[in-house]
Formats: structure tokens, C-alpha cells, sequence
């Protein structure tokens, strides 16, 4: 299993950047290898279910994520499954009027479809790419 661990200061409050989080819709935004998102259902618990199509390394991936636990503004927990299984753990800190988005994922590399030698290079791209993907989050929740 593969892990990343980002966080980044956004000049926005924690709700604002909580309430966006939240909306599946805004990993198309986001996500650079997202491709769709689609039968968004909202959950007892506040979160949302919802499956996606995703591209890693030219292949895509179908699958179906859940939001499995929810503090309002202050932790997120994302369970998905299908083409590549993961766990994303989103913790939001307010910082007087910024707030503190941290990420921990933890995912598995297909590696039967992609084969031993791209693992590698696939775990080095998911790094670069959950920058950018924070950086996105970022630009999206401070602009307006």
C-alpha cells in the first residue's frame, strides 16, 4: 500500500473550505486525473456516496467512493473502492481566519494491470499530482 501526506494553508475559514470538500462534484475541479462523477447520493451521516472514473498512467479506473466518517469542519475520512482501493483522511484546523487542510492517503497501486516496474513511477506521479490537487483546493476555496 502506498501513502501521501500533503497539508497547505488556505486563506478562507474552515467552513468554506469544509463545504467544499464535502461536494463530490468539486473533484472534477481539483483531481487532475479525474475524469467523472456521477450518482452522487447524500448519506445519513452528512457525506455523500458517489461513484467516479480516474486515469492513472493512461488506463482508466472505475469505482465508487463513501464518505465513512465526518466531524463538521474538523475531519473527513473518504473510503474507495473498485479500480484502485484507498483511504483519504482530511483534517481541517482553523487558523484564525485560514484554515490548515491536511491529507493522509493511503491507496493501493494496481499493480497486476500496470505491472511491477510502472509501480514506481505511478506512486512518484500520485505524489505530484496530490500537490497539485491541494494546490487546486487551495486556489478554488480563496478565490471570491
Amino acid at each position: 500500500m502506498a501513502s501521501i501526506r500533503k497539508s497547505i494553508t488556505i486563506n478562507a475559514p474552515v467552513e468554506k473550505v469544509f463545504a467544499f470538500m464535502l461536494d463530490p462534484m468539486n473533484n472534477l475541479k481539483t483531481m487532475p486525473s479525474m475524469q467523472a462523477v456521477s450518482d452522487i447520493q447524500a448519506l445519513a451521516n452528512g457525506g455523500n456516496s458517489f461513484r467516479w472514473k480516474y486515469k492513472m498512467a493512461g488506463i482508466t479506473f472505475d469505482g465508487q467512493s463513501q464518505d465513512t466518517a465526518i466531524i463538521p469542519n474538523q475531519f473527513m475520512e473518504v473510503a474507495s473502492k473498485g479500480g484502485i482501493s484507498s483511504t483519504w483522511k482530511w483534517m481541517y484546523k482553523a487558523d484564525g481566519s485560514a484554515t490548515k487542510l491536511s491529507l493522509d492517503l493511503e491507496y493501493t497501486v494496481p499493480v497486476p494491470v500496470l505491472g511491477k516496474l510502472a509501480e514506481a513511477l505511478i506512486v512518484k506521479t500520485n505524489e505530484q499530482e496530490a500537490q497539485l490537487m491541494m494546490d487546486n483546493i487551495k486556489l478554488y476555496c480563496e478565490a471570491g
